[in-house]
């Protein structure tokens, strides 16, 4: 994930964030597809704009947080929605499927074109590393299988809505998902104990971690 990325919780953070930073993205995150594509379109543009730090609300643990940005917005809650906010003040807003970089580059050039850009190759790539460390560990012993799939499988059910398409289809492959887009855990295992795959999951875990070496 981007390096100025802070989860708001309460309401509290949610004023704090937005009070806190000159200018301030706001993302509302559900649960369905919509969230995982409209969050890559999100990531896409401001990983060219570093300096606008990203304020993430799950809407589904923390309804107030949400509630509490409409309120001072005046801008009705959707999910998932994206809304910029300059000094205090919204700026703009798109929501579901109305998030795309096109739409997102449009308003950026109306009413944030003063905010510096930066080339794509100098900028932050989503953090990798957790999932890193996680298949070293499985891979070096550390840990069982079954307590690699089932750590592997509840860690990405957590942040996959807010991963790139390519993430999360990079991620996504290691397992036999019989949803393309969801992620539940015991699905998946159940899926892959009756549907056994011709590879190990000890091989698949190693090609896995040398493709996330080598983005």
């Amino acid at each position: 994930m981007r390096e100025r990325m802070y989860p708001l919780t309460t309401p509290e953070e949610a004023d704090a964030f937005v009070d806190g930073h000159p200018i301030a993205a706001v993302f509302k995150a559900g649960t369905c597809h919509k969230t995982m594509q409209g969050w890559g379109h999100v990531e896409r543009v401001l990983r060219e704009r570093p300096s606008i730090p990203v304020g993430i609300i799950r809407v589904v643990e923390h309804r107030p947080a949400s509630n509490r940005v409409a309120e001072r917005s005046g801008i009705v809650h959707h999910s998932p929605q994206i809304i910029l906010f300059r000094h205090g003040q919204a700026l703009f807003e798109l929501n579901n499927w109305d998030i795309t970089s096109e739409n997102l580059e449009a308003l950026f050039a109306e009413h944030l074109a003063d905010v510096p850009k930066v080339p794509p190759q100098a900028s932050h790539r989503s953090n990798l590393e957790p999932y890193k460390r996680l298949l070293d560990a499985y891979l070096a012993g550390a840990i069982s299988e079954p307590q690699f799939a089932w750590t592997y499988l509840n860690m990405f059910r957590e942040d996959a809505s807010l991963r790139s398409q390519e993430e999360f289809e990079l991620l996504n492959s290691l397992f036999g998902n019989p949803d393309e887009h969801h992620i539940h855990p015991m699905a998946i295992l159940q899926h892959e104990q009756q549907n056994p795959q011709a590879t190990p999951l000890y091989e698949r875990a190693r090609a896995l971690r040398e493709k996330l070496e080598a983005i």
